[in-house]
Protein backbone atom coordinates (compact mmCIF):
# COMPACT_ATOMS: atom_id res chain seq x y z
CA UNK A 1 0.00 0.00 0.00
CA UNK A 2 1.22 3.47 -0.82
CA UNK A 3 1.58 5.09 2.60
CA UNK A 4 2.02 8.59 1.14
CA UNK A 5 -1.76 8.64 0.53
CA UNK A 6 -2.45 7.89 4.18
CA UNK A 7 -2.83 10.53 6.84
CA UNK A 8 -0.10 10.98 9.41
CA UNK A 9 -2.41 9.45 12.01
CA UNK A 10 -2.99 6.38 9.81
CA UNK A 11 0.75 5.99 9.18
CA UNK A 12 1.40 6.17 12.92
CA UNK A 13 -1.30 3.59 13.56
CA UNK A 14 0.31 1.19 11.07
CA UNK A 15 3.73 1.70 12.64
CA UNK A 16 2.30 1.10 16.12
CA UNK A 17 0.54 -2.04 14.91
CA UNK A 18 3.76 -3.34 13.32
CA UNK A 19 5.59 -2.83 16.60
CA UNK A 20 2.93 -4.78 18.50
CA UNK A 21 3.06 -7.66 16.01
CA UNK A 22 6.85 -7.88 16.27
CA UNK A 23 6.47 -8.67 19.97
CA UNK A 24 4.00 -11.54 19.41
CA UNK A 25 4.96 -15.18 19.44
CA UNK A 26 4.50 -17.16 16.24
CA UNK A 27 1.36 -18.80 17.64
CA UNK A 28 -0.08 -15.47 18.80
CA UNK A 29 0.55 -13.97 15.36
CA UNK A 30 -1.18 -16.91 13.64
CA UNK A 31 -4.22 -16.66 15.92
CA UNK A 32 -4.33 -12.93 15.40
CA UNK A 33 -4.21 -13.29 11.60
CA UNK A 34 -7.12 -15.74 11.61
CA UNK A 35 -9.21 -13.36 13.74
CA UNK A 36 -8.24 -10.40 11.55
CA UNK A 37 -9.22 -12.30 8.40
CA UNK A 38 -12.55 -13.26 9.95
CA UNK A 39 -13.23 -9.59 10.72
CA UNK A 40 -12.33 -8.65 7.13
CA UNK A 41 -14.78 -11.23 5.74
CA UNK A 42 -17.55 -10.03 8.06
CA UNK A 43 -16.86 -6.41 7.09
CA UNK A 44 -16.98 -7.24 3.39
CA UNK A 45 -20.28 -9.12 3.79
CA UNK A 46 -21.70 -6.19 5.77
CA UNK A 47 -20.67 -3.71 3.06
CA UNK A 48 -22.21 -5.92 0.38
CA UNK A 49 -25.50 -6.11 2.27
CA UNK A 50 -25.53 -2.36 2.88
CA UNK A 51 -24.88 -1.65 -0.79
CA UNK A 52 -27.57 -4.11 -1.90
CA UNK A 53 -30.03 -2.39 0.42
CA UNK A 54 -28.97 1.09 -0.68
CA UNK A 55 -29.26 0.17 -4.35
CA UNK A 56 -32.59 -1.58 -3.83
CA UNK A 57 -31.35 -4.99 -4.94
CA UNK A 58 -31.61 -6.78 -1.62
CA UNK A 59 -33.45 -10.12 -1.63
CA UNK A 60 -36.52 -8.59 0.00
CA UNK A 61 -37.22 -6.35 -2.98
CA UNK A 62 -36.48 -8.72 -5.85
CA UNK A 63 -38.73 -8.29 -8.88
CA UNK A 64 -40.33 -11.27 -10.58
Amino acid sequence: MNQSKLSLEQQFSIHSFATQVQHMSHEQAQDFLVKLYEQMVVREATYQELLKHQWGIDSGSAMA
